[in-house]
């Protein structure tokens, strides 16, 4: 099971990432915008993700993915059970909900720089 660490210690290596603990939610934002945010009880997590996939992605892995409360449905915005995923796709989903809300130069200078193992 992935663990609020994991996901701090990835999303914390994201430029303009700030960590911040709103309501006993551990959340991750470039600026005012959250990205990613872990329940406060950590089986959880919500993600930035277009929402207009978002109903696809669920119905597709129905055990994995779940909609977001419907206060957040006006956001894009879905959510995915930690215990479901592994390390590498929990990387991905950061990093990805991360691109949809920092500059495409930020993204591309640190993609590039990245390696895989990072």
């Amino acid at each position: 099971m992935i663990t609020a660490d994991e996901v701090r210690r990835v999303a914390n290596g994201l430029p303009r990432t700030e960590e911040r603990l709103v309501r006993d939610r551990i959340t991750f934002r470039v600026g005012r915008i959250v990205y990613a945010a872990i329940s406060a009880d950590e089986t959880s997590m919500g993600f930035a993700f277009p929402k207009e996939e978002r109903a696809a992605l669920v119905a597709a892995e129905p055990d994995k993915f779940h909609m977001p409360r419907p206060s957040d449905e006006r956001y894009n915005w879905v959510r995915v059970w930690l215990a479901a995923i592994d390390e590498a796709e929990m990387r991905e989903i950061i990093v990805d909900a991360w691109r949809m809300v920092v500059p495409k130069k930020v993204a591309a200078a640190h993609l590039a720089t990245s390696s895989p193992e990072a």
